[in-house]
């Protein structure tokens, strides 16, 4: 009879799961950033991590066509085919992308993006359709390097 414990005696298994204190170590946290970004916005903090205003130094519109999870085709605005890349790379993740933000928008067809090279170094895609834009320089010297190539090639 010693081995039979009653209900009140076993500890629930939601209990376990996730013990107290991490509850209020997570509470805490969620507390302090709200803390932070609130002074932030009180005191008119400026903006860090924003990259510098910079001056367009050349531009080439693109249409990218996603063909399947790896394939892509990339055209000048005009339709002129530039490049069938069946292993597509950094440039299909980035069509992805934008692909996924112009769904989220309800954005039909499959308007031009453009790619824009900055004074400061900058190389970003931007979507004038959604305002998305990713800032390629920052996906490391490749990937780069994959937008570069379109951008400077010639018609």
């Amino acid at each position: 009879m010693a081995q039979l414990r009653t209900l009140a005696d076993r500890q629930s298994p939601e209990r376990e799961m996730i013990p107290r204190v991490l509850l209020w170590a997570m509470f805490a946290l969620a507390m302090i950033t709200l803390a932070i970004v609130s002074l932030s916005v009180v005191t008119n903090r400026p903006h860090v991590g924003v990259p510098p205003a910079a001056t367009a130094v050349q531009e080439r519109w693109l249409v990218l066509e996603g063909k399947s999870a790896q394939a892509v085709v990339v055209r000048d605005a005009d339709g002129t085919l530039l490049m069938d890349l069946p292993h597509g790379g950094f440039i299909t993740v980035i069509q992805s992308a934008m692909a996924r933000a112009r769904l989220v928008a309800q954005i039909p067809g499959n308007p031009p993006m453009r790619v824009v090279r900055y004074d400061n170094g900058r190389l970003v895609a931007e979507d004038p359709a959604t305002g998305w834009s990713a800032e390629l320089y920052a996906f490391g010297g490749d990937n780069k390097a994959a937008f570069e190539r379109l951008l400077d090639q010639t018609k």
